[in-house]
């Protein structure tokens, strides 16, 4: 928890770690609460048609202690995995804190996933048991058979192995939670896979407590009377789980959950404003689609007091508009699936730079380093890195040394993040390794040519690479979804590059655009650039301009 500082320096400065011997996320997020506040409301589930839910901790540290024994009887055991394949809901959050309780890991997974990437993950974790909705049946029946491990699917609806009602409704009173310390792993949430196969990244019940300086650094002390949690990113993400839901119930806030569907800009100021969201994290991603409602606050009644947002970067066009757009300050954060929310602004105590991620949050070591993990001084370009020991670092990745011993250079864990720190302390993100582009001898960062190709009126989003160059070893090429209205014609072409040009630089506006109806893109958001530049290489290869 943080403490009471009213400076960004003295906060950094008296802050410090108290993890406790023995510590269990479900315990902290349902039983804690239950036993202080039982009528307290925890969960709320947004519904379209106006029939909004509500639960209480007392409920859901019941019904959590009961899918826990449910699971136990089923023969599942601690360091079991189990798999949730469900959208946000109560019966998520009640998987998950389940799970915990028994000391078994578990598996977040998206519905989203297509049935090879479902096989994958759950082939790769050995995961014991799933639990799952009708959608998701679908997609597990058609691989059962290649799942040796999977011995239970428990349906929260639909014909599985087991009823997800009858395994939580049950006795919960008297279950004894596992004794768990805070190295114990919990949850295992696999990589994105933007530049390479997806990996396990294993957490320990550390990792929540390890969330909540930054958390409640970028939510300018929550919890505050009144807050209440909302995010349209998926909790099987880390940045639905460990940005949104987890922390938020461990401090006693209320979580709006909301069932998965094609993102809404109207759907999500409806939620905000029926629901009386305070607090939000909305992923870049998401901020650019709202962006589409003009005068939001004219149509809807929303009062929003923080806003955290991170996944990508957010970059300075966006930050700003989206800031005036929802009325309070967008606070920009930053973080892997291995080591979240190291890097945060938060605009209550002066800590936000517009374009910047912020600073390191209260608890963490961050710095820029070189190939050697030596730190670089202000203004120079390396890797964004963190330094171990951190209880917001994982604990390895699932059954890959090799690739846990490469992610660190002595004590700094690498992030394959380029990245600068100004002299300020502000860190600015500059791509992925792979993403930046080396152009007639300059190194460019995509993101900030996205950026200033989102501030176009006509694009919708885009995406910068680097496409081979016999000449200039590489050229920037910008893949463009344009906004309803628009199309494509060789006068938009030349008006887009123009628009870089006048506004970044002459070696950084893209020589060749091409107009795409979609781009790739993970469940999380974040914009696949490895498959464009495959694609670009391709290109180049065959002699295409």
């Amino acid at each position: 928890m943080l403490p009471v500082r009213t400076s960004y320096t003295d906060l950094r400065r008296d802050f410090e770690w108290r993890i406790p011997e023995t510590f269990n996320i479900g315990v902290a997020v349902s039983d804690d609460w239950a036993k202080r506040d039982p009528d307290r409301v925890c969960l709320q589930h947004f519904d379209a048609g106006g029939a909004h839910l509500s639960l209480t901790y007392a409920d859901y540290a019941k019904r959590s202690s009961s899918f826990a024994r449910g699971l136990s009887g089923l023969g599942v055991k601690p360091p079991d995995r189990v798999a949730i394949l469900l959208p946000q809901g109560f019966e998520a959050a009640i998987a998950h804190a389940g799970i915990y309780k028994l000391g078994a890991i578990a598996l977040p997974l998206a519905l989203l996933f297509g049935v090879e990437a479902l096989e994958y993950r759950l082939r790769d974790a050995g995961a014991t048991a799933i639990v799952t909705n009708s959608f998701g049946l679908e997609k597990i029946a058609a691989i059962r058979t290649r799942l040796p491990s999977l011995r239970h699917v428990i349906a929260v609806d639909g014909a599985g192995d087991f009823s997800f009602s009858a395994l939580a409704e049950g006795d919960g009173d008297g279950f004894a939670a596992a004794d768990t310390g805070p190295d114990d792993p919990a949850m295992m949430i696999y990589t994105s896979g933007t530049t390479g196969p997806p990996k396990g990244a294993l957490h320990g019940h550390r990792v929540l407590l390890g969330h909540l300086p930054g958390f409640q650094f970028h939510h300018a002390d929550l919890p505050q009377p009144g807050d209440r949690m909302w995010t349209p990113a998926d909790w099987a993400w880390a940045g639905g789980l460990l940005n949104a839901l987890l922390p938020s119930l461990f401090l006693g806030v209320p979580v709006v959950s909301s069932r998965g569907q094609k993102f809404d800009p109207h759907m999500a100021f409806r939620i905000l404003s029926e629901m009386k969201v305070r607090n939000a994290f909305i992923p870049p991603t998401a901020l650019r689609l709202m962006l589409a409602v003009t005068e939001p606050k004219t149509i809807y009644d929303f009062d929003l007091r923080t806003v955290g947002s991170a996944g990508e970067a957010l970059g300075r066009e966006t930050g700003e508009a989206s800031s005036r757009a929802l009325g309070v300050p967008v606070n920009e954060f930053y973080g892997q699936t291995e080591c979240n929310i190291v890097l945060s602004s938060a605009a209550h105590m002066g800590v936000l730079k517009a374009g910047s991620m912020g600073k390191p949050a209260p608890g963490h070591e961050v710095a820029i380093i070189d190939a050697a993990g030596e730190v670089l001084p202000a203004g120079v370009i390396g890797q964004v890195a963190v330094r171990r020991p951190d209880p917001v670092m994982f604990l390895g990745y699932w059954q890959n040394d090799a690739a846990t011993e490469a992610k660190f250079v002595g004590d700094w864990m690498k992030t394959g993040d380029q990245g600068m720190m100004d002299g300020e302390g502000y860190v600015t993100f500059f791509g992925r390794d792979d993403d930046v582009i080396t152009s007639s001898g300059y190194r460019i960062g995509p993101s900030e040519i996205e950026d200033c190709l989102a501030g176009h009126p006509a694009v919708r989003m885009a995406a910068a690479i680097g496409k081979p160059d016999p000449v200039r070893t590489e050229i920037v090429k910008a893949y463009i979804v344009l906004d309803e209205g628009y199309e494509g014609s060789p006068a938009l072409l030349d008006e887009i590059r123009n628009w870089v040009k006048t506004r970044l630089s002459m070696h950084e506006y893209p020589r060749e655009i091409e107009f795409v109806d979609h781009l790739p893109m993970t469940t999380s958001g974040k914009i696949i650039r490895r498959e464009l530049r495959e694609k670009a290489a391709a290109e180049t290869a065959m002699g295409f301009p």
